[in-house]
């Protein structure tokens, strides 16, 4: 197994150009699975094709385990990168095209077809090594794409965006697959994806990039419940922001006087709460509650959400349907931001 080492990773795509990465630090754990998470152009993918070597950083280093791969050709790095689009041989059938890698690497013939078998069944294509890429969904094209680079046991594995091109259902199908198999085989891997939810079940660690900066690097959860700064709070969805004081764990606002955690930050700042941790209909002896004003309903399937205001603060909440029906607009309704559920902001 394999950690990697990036350390103030900068590339630019000319001389004067603005940096598309600039000063990116992270340790991708031995065995795991760490996740680059961001927008369209962030990039994410720049930060993939340094450590495979298919770009040169303009500035930092990457290391395998403390040692420099910077020097290294790419194809003697050990990792391996797969595409959104699968990238299959047409001209191959499914398992030349799976046994490719171990046929540049001159194994014997009959050791590439046990391999590609097994690999088969791992990745739950069995019996279709003779079939030709075209004859194949594009789920099962990304199996085969996957099995090839898998079954040259890299150290490391590049994933980006994977499963861009698939269909819903097919994503949730791959999702599983991949951290199935990643699981079982303890190959470092990074993921590079856009998609939020995609990002919190695969990753061990996720990263986040916006404009080429690294925002916040830890544990899914905590991009969720303590999120570094504004814009990492807003990316994973939170929309009520209320300034103020914070001395002794009582957060004074306009909106009220708030209890906090004792681990939240002092002095001067903003704290957050997401819509979906907000009680609505609450009784006056409910934790940090008070009045506000139901301006507006937005029904959105499996949950409703509330537009609130106070004279002074406008906030949002996500509640279940059944329970946004018992409520009008323009009614005032108890709130309560419960102290477990607030975070203060750096």
């Amino acid at each position: 197994m394999t950690e990697i080492h990036i350390e103030n990773l900068t590339k630019r795509y000319g001389k004067n150009a603005d940096p598309a990465v600039e000063s990116f630090s992270l340790i991708a754990e031995s065995g795991k699975m760490t996740v680059i998470l961001g927008p369209s152009g962030c990039g994410k993918s720049t930060v993939l094709k340094s450590i495979a070597g298919l770009i040169s950083p303009s500035n930092g280093d990457i290391r395998f385990d403390k040692k420099s791969i910077l020097p290294v050709r790419p194809e003697n790095r050990s990792a391996v990168m797969m595409f959104q689009d699968h990238l299959l041989f047409p001209y191959m059938s499914v398992g030349e095209n799976i046994g490719f890698g171990l046929k540049m690497q001159k194994r014997a013939k009959s050791e590439i077809h046990q391999l590609v078998l097994k690999m088969l069944d791992r990745v739950q294509l069995k019996g279709l090594q003779d079939r030709s890429p075209s004859e194949l969904s594009g789920g099962q094209q990304q199996r085969v794409a996957l099995a090839r680079a898998l079954i040259v046991e890299p150290d490391v594995l590049l994933l980006d965006e994977p499963l861009s091109n698939l269909d819903a259902h097919l994503r949730l199908e791959m999702r599983d697959l991949i951290r199935s198999l990643q699981h079982e085989m303890q190959i470092t891997t990074l993921f590079v994806t856009h998609d939020q939810e995609e990002a919190v079940v695969l990753g061990d660690k996720l990263a986040l990039m916006l404009n080429g900066n690294l925002r916040q690097f830890g544990k899914p959860e905590d991009f969720y419940n303590r999120p570094e700064d504004h814009s990492v709070a807003k990316f994973f969805g939170s929309q009520n922001f209320i300034s103020g004081v914070n001395s002794g764990n009582c957060f004074t606002s306009s909106l009220s006087n708030l209890q906090l955690l004792p681990d939240c930050n002092r002095g001067k700042g903003t704290i957050t709460i997401r819509p979906e941790n907000v009680l609505i209909d609450v009784p006056t002896s409910a934790e940090n509650n008070f009045p506000a004003l139901l301006v507006k309903k937005t029904y959105l399937g499996t949950q409703t959400r509330l537009y609130f205001a106070t004279e002074s603060e406008r906030f949002e909440v996500l509640t279940n349907p059944g329970k946004a029906l018992l409520l009008k607009e323009g009614q005032k309704v108890q709130v309560s931001f419960p102290k477990q559920s607030l975070w203060m902001l750096t």
